[in-house]
């Protein structure tokens, strides 16, 4: 029997590819048989990865993103599966925020993300099968500071669920992985400036720990495979338990009773 978890003989277009989550995406893919297309902003992010081609834009700019997709589907057809994986934040609460960056935030987070993933999902419907799983965050699910990227990655909820319904009787299925804090190098500049700071993050997060890259990625695999053939319109957090309830809560005022 075929394996449903394995993607051997399809193409999966990864965006943000040679990220810390991107990176492994495209591991994880290339090892589940898939002919993986990374899509970044610049090709020496991408160096040394498992690769058939690469995708040059800059996602902030939604006509370079688009047409560059455009092209690419013009001269390979569309992928069997797209990840939209790339973004980014700066403002970490209201503080922080301004229009220029409020604006910025929604063209890397939303508006890059569609003018990447319409023009997939139209030549997709057009053959009459494909897949898309975005990358969001628990902040779309519940406010955990980040307010523009939050509102920006709930909107990618709303977008792969008209995806979903719109969508489904031409084949395509949406789904969408939201991960809590992910222990990717992104981290690393704030532990520099804080080596507590995972002390204070960690008793949020009932499993007691970061999820890793990997754990974002099999969750991926998992939807865009046909393993999840019947799944389509959901949210899959992949945050420890973050998104369960307030362990904090629990631990420090009900049973330090």
């Amino acid at each position: 029997m075929t394996n449903p978890f394995r993607l051997d003989g399809k193409t999966v277009l990864i965006s943000g590819a040679g990220g810390g989550i991107g990176r492994v995406l495209v591991e994880t893919f290339h090892a589940a048989g898939a002919n993986v297309v990374g899509a970044d902003r610049d090709s020496a992010l991408m160096v040394g990865l498992p690769l058939v081609r690469t995708v040059l834009f800059d996602q902030s700019d939604a006509k370079s993103t688009r047409s560059a997709i455009a092209a690419d589907i013009a001269a390979h057809g569309a992928p069997d599966a797209v990840i939209a994986n790339a973004g980014f934040t700066c403002a970490e609460h209201f503080g922080h925020l301004d229009d220029e960056i409020w604006a910025s935030e929604m063209a890397i987070n939303l508006n890059g993300a569609y003018a990447l993933v319409d023009p997939v999902v139209n030549a997709m419907a057009e053959r009459g099968a494909g897949n898309v799983v975005f990358i969001s965050s628990v902040n779309a699910l519940q406010h955990f500071g980040n307010p523009a990227y939050s509102a920006a990655k709930a909107g990618l909820l709303a977008y792969a669920k008209a995806i979903a319904v719109e969508r489904g009787e031409r084949g395509v299925r949406a789904n969408v992985v939201a991960p809590g804090s992910v222990r990717t190098p992104a981290w690393d500049h704030r532990l520099a400036g804080d080596p507590q700071l995972l002390d204070k993050v960690l008793p949020h997060y009932p499993l007691g720990r970061m999820v890793s890259p990997e754990e974002v990625a099999n969750a991926a695999l998992f939807l865009a495979s046909d393993a999840a053939s019947g799944i389509t319109g959901v949210t899959i957090p992949v945050d420890a338990g973050l998104t369960s309830g307030n362990l904090r809560f629990v631990n420090e005022v009900l049973r330090a009773k």
